[in-house]
């Protein structure tokens, strides 16, 4: 082995020792300089802003109108992710066959935004959801 390797392969070496220690440090000192805790009743509850809670997290539910909400910003976050790869497209000089191809994209996008709206997904007057019972308190 060349001695201009063994430089490359010092230099991959010590870029991975300080990755390594640069990603641990943070873990260690705080371990290290941290309060030490001893879980109890109170400190396993989850904790909801100051407020005491009132039901375990599998007792209460959701609608299903938040989900459907949430997905439908999933969905339309990664589509607006596929634009940016288009728009650099276009500056190279895609050409007429490529904007037609972002116009069907944009379009087909568009007919699912619409119907999202027809089944009504962005109202937020869902019926009220009757409340789980409190979970008993083991004190």
């Amino acid at each position: 082995m060349s001695p201009e390797d063994r430089l490359l392969y010092a230099y991959i070496f010590a870029f991975l020792a300080a990755g390594i220690a640069l990603a641990a440090a943070p873990l260690i000192i705080g371990r290290l300089l941290g309060p030490r805790r001893r879980p109890g009743a109170v400190s396993v509850q989850p904790y909801e802003c100051g407020i005491e809670t009132t039901s375990s997290a599998w007792d209460s539910r959701y609608g299903i109108g938040y989900y459907l909400y949430a997905l439908i910003f999933l969905a339309f976050e990664v589509d607006v992710l596929y634009l940016f790869p288009a728009v650099a497209a276009f500056e190279a000089g895609a050409g007429a066959q490529a904007l037609m191809m972002l116009g069907l994209f944009l379009a087909i996008l568009s007919l699912a935004l619409v119907y999202a709206w027809k089944k009504g997904s962005f109202e937020w007057n869902t019926p009220e959801i009757a409340k789980a019972p409190a979970a008993k308190d083991s004190r």
